[in-house]
């Protein structure tokens, strides 16, 4: 087979809601599902299957793409970037959890426009017929569409690896090294992991989020031994090769939503109005800023929107918008590069934030990393791996471990940013085990609550 599928086919199909699609596939090797919400955030979903290229390990160093650049890996690849390969510049050598870089290449993928309720299978090959023939097995899925059942909470532990004091201490010693002048600010992570069921599937886990928790960058992709649920609602980079308009939308700050409307409100207007959360996200804004510098046009970065409110299932976050004009060659590897890890998730100044992070926390995996869409015209999309989870099949099960963090600053309240993780880690809770009281909290942070 050629290095590239210069063929492509593109056939239209009626509208039909990408969920049940991803409710009708089989769990195979390769299954990838990338799902918005269809909000103002998050226009596309795409599905796909049986990628026919792949490639998994270490990258070359702390900040390279380059398999990127291999003309294998063109339209339609899909990656996933694990936080640690980003952070190692900073953090020196530490143990792999999880590969730096797996990319797998789809000619077979279904397209959703949800703004304009247009489905598009689309085909790639090396000749007008397999192009042809990879469309149609597109087509095909959407024939297997079924309605989405809430399959049963699939995990049989989830348990924090460490206690609540362990958090609270962490912050308490990020709040003195920004006062010492070390760093500005860092995010600082809880963990938690266990074991699904005999029967128990990841993508159970991705389903169970899609009935009520849906977010602008869902996502399942397994591959192997391997797989990923995300329900991330952030973007962290939109590349559009034709205008060469970069976006990234970080978020830094949070509310845990209301029941009460009132009481609702009254969360977004407090996120708004504090002037703690604002500092937190403008210092992000500035890191981003810097980033896009490196490879966009002079003059060109800006920021068009600054502190606005975007509400989800579980909580409110303040959103900001950098944009620039990517440089004359510059694409989607050199964009990665120049950014990644995301700040949001990091801190600033990002490298000292690494080491900071790194001093409590033990590598991370795919959380925070960033998972992305390589598109027809060289475009890209990537999404920063929140509210994710990643799951890796020892024997017959499957073993997961997730995190939620929060940005550190010099007046943060431990048991504040205790209590953000959990209202963070609220839905993905919930989708492993159901509905269940949360374990060990401290008494102030209960009757916060």
């Amino acid at each position: 087979m050629s290095t590239t599928l210069a063929q492509v086919v593109v056939l239209s199909a009626p509208w039909t809601e990408p969920v049940r699609v991803a409710a009708g596939l089989d769990d195979d090797d390769g299954v990838l599902i990338l799902l918005s919400d269809g909000g103002p955030g998050g226009r596309w979903s795409h599905i796909g299957a049986e990628p026919d290229r792949r490639w998994m390990g270490a990258v070359e160093d702390a900040a390279s793409f380059a398999a990127l650049r291999n003309e294998a890996f063109g339209p339609g690849t899909v990656g996933l970037a694990a936080y640690d390969a980003g952070a190692r510049a900073a953090t020196g050598p530490r143990e792999r959890v999880w590969p730096d870089l797996m990319l797998a290449r789809y000619p077979t993928l279904l397209t959703f426009d949800h703004h304009d309720r247009q489905v598009r299978a689309v085909g790639r090959g090396e000749t007008p017929q397999a192009a042809q023939a990879a469309a149609r097995r597109a087509l095909a899925w959407l024939h297997q569409a079924t309605p989405l059942h809430t399959p049963p909470a699939p995990a049989e532990t989830f348990q924090a690896e460490a206690p609540p004091q362990a958090y609270l201490d962490a912050v308490t010693d990020v709040v003195a090294r920004i006062g010492a002048g070390e760093l500005f600010q860092a995010n600082v992570a809880r963990a938690w992991s266990g074991v699904l069921t005999p029967e128990g599937r990841p993508l159970d886990v991705f389903l169970r989020l899609q009935t009520r928790r849906a977010a602008p960058f869902g996502a399942y992709w397994r591959l192997g031994d391997r797989a990923l649920v995300s329900n991330s609602p952030e973007l962290f980079l939109a590349f559009d090769a034709r205008t060469r308009r970069v976006a990234t939308r970080p978020i830094k700050g949070t509310r845990a939503r209301a029941a009460d409307p009132d009481d609702d409100a009254a969360l977004a207007a407090d996120l708004v109005a504090s002037a703690k959360d604002r500092a937190e996200n403008l210092m992000i804004v500035d890191l981003m800023r810097n980033d896009l510098s490196r490879v966009c046009t002079p003059g060109s970065v800006r920021v068009e929107q600054l502190f606005g409110v975007e509400s989800h299932p579980t909580v409110h976050h303040l959103v900001s918008t950098v944009t620039g004009a990517a440089g004359v060659g510059v694409g989607a590897a050199d964009l990665l590069e120049a950014t990644f890890p995301p700040g949001s998730i990091t801190g600033a100044p990002k490298h000292q934030a690494m080491k900071v992070i790194a001093a409590h926390e033990p590598p991370r995996g795919p959380w925070c990393g960033a998972l992305f869409l390589i598109e027809a015209d060289g475009g890209l999309t990537a999404s920063v791996l929140i509210r994710t989870a990643g799951f890796e099949r020892v024997g017959d099960r499957w073993r997961f471990r997730t995190l939620a963090g929060a940005g550190v600053v010099a007046d943060s309240d431990p048991e504040a940013e205790l209590l953000e993780t959990e209202a963070k880690i609220s839905a993905m809770r919930e989708a492993l085990v159901g509905q269940q009281p949360v374990q060990g909290m401290t008494s102030t942070v209960r009757g916060r609550r």
